[in-house]
């Protein structure tokens, strides 16, 4: 995949340091203190801002240890080792935070020639999370992720990017045809946990506040590694893509207002079925790093208007 020209720019967002990347097509700002939070994507011809912004709730830097749910709730963020709050497989006595470590603490960066690079390492745990971004030629992000195991011993983990993309009108999320099906793993109001629903049925999103929330997996690891939206009126689409023979689950997690105060959509990509670090381990999916080792991956994002094509 072609690199192309890149500008960085450092400045300020609601108050903290901020970077910008910039080509002809796309803009995009991350926030390293913020767990590496990426605030912005935008779609520069059509104008589209694909990232839910924090709205009325201040962006502050957030406790470790806290629930994800007390803070801005906007942006993209990164979780790991695991969404939901267990105990650390390493040591069962350390309690992993809700949404995993990473995405309260401060991230260091550098800027190099036309990429973002933002680690961090974790204050409890011996291992290093590092994400470098880099623009392609056309409309395509691509992030290339690496973690550093430190422990003398093998390390499991789970990852899931958690996106919280902003739904401004009628928006259909998109799956490969052959995932027709998908699993109810968190039912809200009005669907049933652990029944399966075929994905015409339940796909379509609209901007519409109703307090409900589902989220859903594709059962086992998937066919064909990409997922997406499309906006039916604007026809803005976002394709979100990984190898999956590294990345080889899909989780998609839909709030119309159950937690936060806008709907909003999680295309979640996910090295780990689910949602838990210990359940990923007893179910035999988690991955696991050797001991001194590291492990690599990568997400290509692309977006753009008009028909869409896989």
């Amino acid at each position: 995949m072609e690199e192309t020209h890149t500008s960085l720019t450092t400045g300020t967002y609601k108050g903290f340091l901020s970077i910008t990347m910039e080509n002809e097509q796309i803009r995009m700002e991350i926030v390293p203190d913020l767990g590496g939070k990426l605030v912005s994507l935008i779609y520069k011809p059509s104008g589209k801002e694909w990232l839910l912004d924090s709205g009325e709730r201040s962006l502050r830097q957030p406790h470790y240890g806290s629930s994800f749910g007390e803070w801005d709730m906007s942006g993209w963020d990164e979780c790991f080792p695991t969404i939901n709050e267990c105990p650390w497989e390493l040591d069962k006595r350390v309690i992993l935070p809700d949404h995993g470590e990473i995405w309260s603490l401060p991230w260091r960066y550098s800027i190099e020639e036309n990429e973002v690079v933002c680690s961090v390492e974790s204050s409890l745990l011996s291992y290093q999370f590092i994400r470098s971004i880099t623009m392609h030629a056309g409309n395509t992000v691509r992030m290339k992720y690496r973690v550093d195991n430190r422990n003398d011993q093998p390390m499991p983990f789970l990852w899931v990017p958690h996106p919280q993309f902003a739904m401004t009108e009628q928006t259909r999320i998109l799956l490969p045809e052959p995932m027709a099906e998908m699993l109810c793993v968190y039912a809200g109001h009005k669907l049933k946990e652990g029944e399966t629903y075929a994905w015409e049925d339940v796909s379509l999103v609209s901007p519409a506040v109703t307090g409900d929330g589902r989220k859903f997996y594709y059962v086992g690891q998937v066919p064909i590694s990409w997922s997406g939206l499309y906006g039916q009126e604007s026809e803005n689409f976002l394709i979100v893509s990984v190898p999956k023979e590294k990345v080889p689950y899909l989780g998609i997690w839909i709030d119309e207002g159950m937690f936060n105060d806008r709907v909003t959509c999680a295309l979640e990509p996910s090295i780990g079925y689910y949602d838990s670090l210990d359940k990923a381990v007893s179910n035999g999916s988690a991955q696991t790093i050797p001991a001194q080792a590291s492990f690599e991956w990568y997400l290509d994002l692309t977006i753009g208007i008009g028909e869409w094509k896989s």
